[in-house]
């Protein structure tokens, strides 16, 4: 397992909350996580400025400045006390930590190190579909194991089991426009994808996510560890569900759609039923 203090500001940093260790009760469970990561940004969409999140409180969605040093949580997230206490720096010092037992919430029984695995043409299924592994990746595995009503299937190998899919930050509609290569190898390719924006179909209010981690790299967060100094990528590793998700113009995107009129216990409702995190990874950038 990466070293659980650098996975504390690896979920700092894609959640946009400062993640602290408790030895006492989690105030988020992996579900939470992507829960938090995926509404962050279907909220963004639809204009909102705060996420409203139990356990939690009020976040902003707001990103911050770049150039801010020494940032791991890099989002404006909770309002804190006039008194923060000791912590990470004067760029967390307003925000109200969210604490998390990390044996409660890692399984380090299932980590896996890819870091130095090459796949080349070998092809892996899960849930019947190709599974893209994260090569180059370190990822710590999330404690989700009987954890849901329906059992442990999704989370197999077998034709029950869910297909794998990679979420970073800034997923939302305009993922369908990425291509690989730069913009000039393929002269007019923006107008192409821009036009098919317009097609209702296309247009995706919902929570998006990708089966290939090469795309999923595109819109990783990174940040500087202040445990070791090192600058690092994060992603999730999720289980989508094939009955809810529909893929976009282009066969690497699946979104999750979100009809107009649902409440927002109704669309964290929806996001838990189709997508489910397992891992954490990371990656030297």
């Amino acid at each position: 397992m990466p070293d659980p203090r650098v996975c504390l500001e690896a979920l700092s940093a894609l959640s946009g909350c400062r993640v602290e260790s408790t030895p006492g009760r989690s105030q988020i469970q992996p579900q939470d996580l992507v829960n938090i990561v995926a509404l962050r940004e279907f909220y963004k969409q639809e204009g909102l400025q705060e996420l409203d999140y139990p356990s939690i409180g009020t976040m902003s969605l707001q990103d911050p400045d770049p150039d801010e040093p020494d940032l791991y949580g890099p989002a404006p997230s909770l309002t804190a006390g006039p008194d923060p206490g000791p912590g990470p720096g004067p760029a967390l010092a307003d925000r109200k930590p969210v604490k998390l037992n990390p044996e409660d919430f890692f399984h380090p029984q299932y980590d896996y190190d890819f870091t130095r695995i090459q796949d080349g043409d070998r092809r892996f299924l899960r849930g019947n579909e190709q599974y893209v592994r994260p090569c180059g990746w370190d990822r710590a595995a999330l404690r989700v194991t009987q954890r849901y009503a329906d059992g442990d299937g999704w989370l197999g190998t077998g034709r029950d089991a869910w297909p794998v899919s990679y979420q970073g930050h800034g997923m939302d509609g305009s993922i369908i426009l990425v291509r690989g290569g730069e913009p000039e190898d393929e002269p007019g390719y923006l107008e192409a994808a821009a036009a098919r924006l317009t097609e209702r179909r296309t247009q995706g209010r919902g929570v998006y996510s990708t089966p290939d981690v090469r795309l999923a790299e595109k819109f990783c967060k990174t940040f500087r560890s202040q445990v070791d100094g090192k600058k690092y990528k994060v992603l999730l590793q999720n289980r989508i569900n094939p009955e809810t998700r529909s893929q976009c113009q282009r066969e690497d995107v699946w979104v999750v759609y979100i009809q107009e009129g649902l409440n927002d216990v109704q669309t964290r409702a929806l996001v838990e039923d189709a997508i489910r995190p397992y891992g954490l990874l990371l990656k030297e950038a």
